[in-house]
């Protein structure tokens, strides 16, 4: 199978690419970048794309038999000024609205396309244990995530079986939020964030990668799946077991009004959460390796590197601008 990747480059793109040529698929990419990354695998095509037109790539869609939509800004890369805002839905919206052009044109249409979205689509539920039936909630990221999903709804008229995936947290090594999460705990001062009792909805990146390959292939997967592990913690628990894999104390939390000083309102996802389960993937048939955090850590955490923290140290600050 040809798989179609948008916004392949990235970190979990990129990941998702070695998974899908290990299972013995074919893959491409749409990229902005000027010029093909020397990392990229040389099997995997490189398609540049704006990511706002079909512009140059458009007509090859034809040769693709699977579309991957993971485009979109990093929600927690810069505060969230006005502008900000405008830039994390655009980035969002007009890829899938080149997308969903292309395939329309397309004389032979992908069978599938697996829409990217993330668990704050429910907003804010405390406690309440959320599965897919649960409606939207009414903040900004719910908005954002409303209008993402809804970016490529015109395939499932066209024929195309259409997955889309409500990420949670996705923990891996080289980016993202764990390397962050990790930092205080290497300086001996980690803690939890707040008071510690709001979920944190969690996935290994390798069962990201590995939920979407196999909604990829199984052909009675529609509508929307919660990709998180089975057992969420609440984030008191979650930086305990950080402390627990790095020997260190989980003794001092963040005070959450120090991370509506520093972030504004982006300081809400980190303070309020979801407590989400899998339930139709689960239903489907799918396995998860990591079930558990503390054993997603013993794998995640001593892969990341000092420069990795370094990066990651180097980002914070400039967030906190």
């Amino acid at each position: 199978m040809h798989v179609l990747i948008a916004g392949g480059t990235g970190a979990i793109g990129r990941r998702l690419l070695a998974h899908l040529l290990a299972g013995g698929h074919q893959a491409s990419v749409l990229s902005r970048q000027p010029s093909r990354p020397p990392a990229l695998p040389r099997e995997v095509g490189f398609w540049q794309w704006d990511g706002q037109t079909t512009a140059g790539w458009g007509g090859r869609l034809a040769q693709v038999d699977a579309v991957v939509n993971l485009a979109g800004a990093g929600i927690a890369d810069e505060r969230w000024t006005a502008e900000r805002k405008k830039v994390l839905l655009s980035s969002r919206l007009d890829p899938g609205r080149a997308l969903v052009e292309a395939i329309g044109a397309a004389a032979k249409k992908p069978k599938v396309l697996v829409q990217s979205s993330a668990v704050g689509y429910y907003g804010p539920q405390a406690d309440t244990p959320i599965t897919e039936e649960y409606g939207p909630g009414s903040d900004f990221l719910a908005d954002i995530c409303v209008q993402w999903e809804a970016s490529t709804q015109a395939v499932e008229e066209m024929g195309v079986r259409r997955a889309v995936i409500r990420s949670g947290v996705v923990l891996e090594p080289d980016d993202g939020a764990l390397p962050r999460l990790a930092l205080p705990f290497k300086l001996m001062v980690g803690g939890p964030l707040g008071n510690g009792r709001q979920w944190f909805p969690w996935i290994h990146y390798f069962d990201e990668v590995d939920a979407i390959k196999f909604l990829i292939e199984t052909e009675t997967a529609r509508g929307p799946f919660n990709l998180t592990a089975p057992n969420p913690l609440q984030n008191k628990a979650f930086a305990r077991a950080i402390g627990t894999v790095l020997s260190r104390p989980a003794l001092i939390p963040v005070p959450a009004i120090a991370l509506k000083f520093l972030l504004g309102e982006l300081s809400e996802t980190l303070l309020e959460g979801q407590r989400v389960a899998p339930a139709r993937l689960q239903s489907l048939g799918y396995s998860f390796r990591f079930s558990e955090a503390e054993a997603a850590l013993k794998d995640l955490l001593p892969q990341i590197t000092n420069d990795v923290l370094r990066i990651s140290f180097s980002k914070l600050m400039r967030l906190l601008r």
